[in-house]
């Protein structure tokens, strides 16, 4: 206990004494977690999105303007027969220039212009979930192409053209994620250096009469600790703070309706965060210390 005691003492010393390189060392943990907090939030939420436009099966099959009414009607009791169907509605043109003068204004008067009949009738069709598998999506959609629609959109190129993107975007996340955390063990070592340097006197006194390595190098281990706490406590303030700031500029500049699906990383995600965090404080304060005692006499 008394050991215990001894060291939280000297840590908690260290800590006061050295504040402004402790100010730093913390300040630069805080500064990694919270670019590091940055690209997991936009990697989650990219990702959380594409999951759910991946799962999304939604097919829009459109009439050629020969078809008559009764064929279309006929058509769609055909495709919804097929077990891979979900849900089908049958969209006139009408119907269609409404849904398209609420989603984009500005649009009333050239449409008004082009006539009742501008916009194809179309078929809307939902497949079950588990029948949500690109190639088996591809293989209905060309089933409805043999039957004559017109087009036949269910948007899986640009979906995947947009997994292609991520998984770029996620090498790139982890490279940079490497070189953040590397400049930061780097910078977090060499401040805690200058501390250890400036105790050199008490602490090559303390191996002279005996102390062990243990001994010297656990209380600069603890104030890496608290280091990382800290750090890791204003990353997570800052990573909120940005989340509220880009939510709220993002909802007055885009009309695409997934603001309200962004969000802040999960709890064990911020767990992982916060151990970076102690991690990083701990293993700069070791390399700082082993470095001090290979050179000390």
């Amino acid at each position: 206990m008394g050991m215990v005691q001894s060291t939280l003492r000297r840590a908690t010393r260290s800590l006061w004494e050295n504040f402004y390189f402790n100010a730093v060392s913390t300040s630069v943990i805080a500064a990694a977690l919270m670019l590091m907090g940055v690209y997991m939030t936009f990697h989650f939420n990219v990702t959380s999105i594409a999951d759910s436009w991946n799962r999304d099966a939604h097919i829009s099959a459109y009439f050629d303007s020969s078809v008559s009414r009764d064929e279309q009607h006929t058509l769609k009791e055909e495709i919804q027969k097929d077990s891979r169907v979900e849900s089908i509605e049958h969209v006139n043109s009408a119907e269609a220039q409404v849904w398209l003068k609420g989603e984009v204004e500005g649009l009333e008067n050239i449409l008004d212009d082009l006539g009742p009949d501008a916009l194809p009738a179309s078929l809307e069709i939902n497949l079950r979930k588990e029948s949500v598998d690109p190639d088996e999506i591809a293989e209905f959609a060309a089933g409805l192409e043999s039957l004559g629609f017109k087009d036949v959109d269910y948007g899986q190129d640009w979906i995947q053209r947009f997994n292609s993107i991520i998984d770029l975007l996620n090498l790139g996340g982890f490279v940079m994620g490497l070189l953040i955390l590397l400049a930061a063990l780097f910078i977090v070592t060499n401040t805690v250096y200058l501390v250890v340097y400036s105790r050199r006197d008490e602490l090559e006194t303390q191996k002279l009469v005996g102390a062990t390595n243990s001994y010297i190098t656990i209380p600069f281990l603890m104030e890496g600790v608290v280091q990382g706490v800290i750090g890791s406590i204003f990353a997570l303030g800052g990573l909120f703070a940005v989340h509220q700031v880009l939510v709220e500029r993002l909802d007055e500049a885009l009309t695409l309706g997934i603001t309200d699906e962004l969000a802040v990383l999960p709890l064990p995600w911020l767990g992982v965060l916060c151990l970076l965090g102690v991690v990083l404080g701990v293993g700069a304060a070791l390399l700082a210390v082993t470095r001090f005692l290979a050179q000390a006499p």
